[in-house]
């Protein structure tokens, strides 16, 4: 799904639209919405209404991994990722661990 199609999809559904829009979390940029948006959308019909807080839960370990770089389990990441898979993030930031920062500046 890109991002013509999500706006396709919204055009498409505002019932469904409307209801995800109030999962967006005040703190959120537009950036950083649009792409958990589009993660929660992609992945809605695979989740029953009940289960939805379990779907809300994974979009928010997904972005954060993407935007502030938080770890978690590697199953854990691995299904999100699978999850996400086509979700374009542009100019997302990129983390390194301190692990990467010691070995570099060793090899200075």
């Amino acid at each position: 799904m890109s991002a013509l199609d999500v706006q396709d999809f919204i055009q498409q559904n505002r019932a469904t639209a409307q209801q995800v829009e109030t999962f967006r979390g005040y703190w959120e940029s537009d950036k950083h919405w649009e792409a958990r948006r589009e993660f929660i959308l992609r992945n809605m019909s695979d989740f029953e209404t009940d289960r939805l807080d379990h779907l809300l839960s994974l979009s928010m370990v997904w972005a954060n991994n993407v935007f502030m770089g938080c770890r978690y389990s590697a199953a854990l990441l691995e299904k999100v990722k699978e999850m996400a898979e086509g979700i374009v993030v542009e100019d997302a930031p990129v983390f390194k661990t301190r692990d990467e920062i010691i070995k570099s500046q060793q090899g200075r």
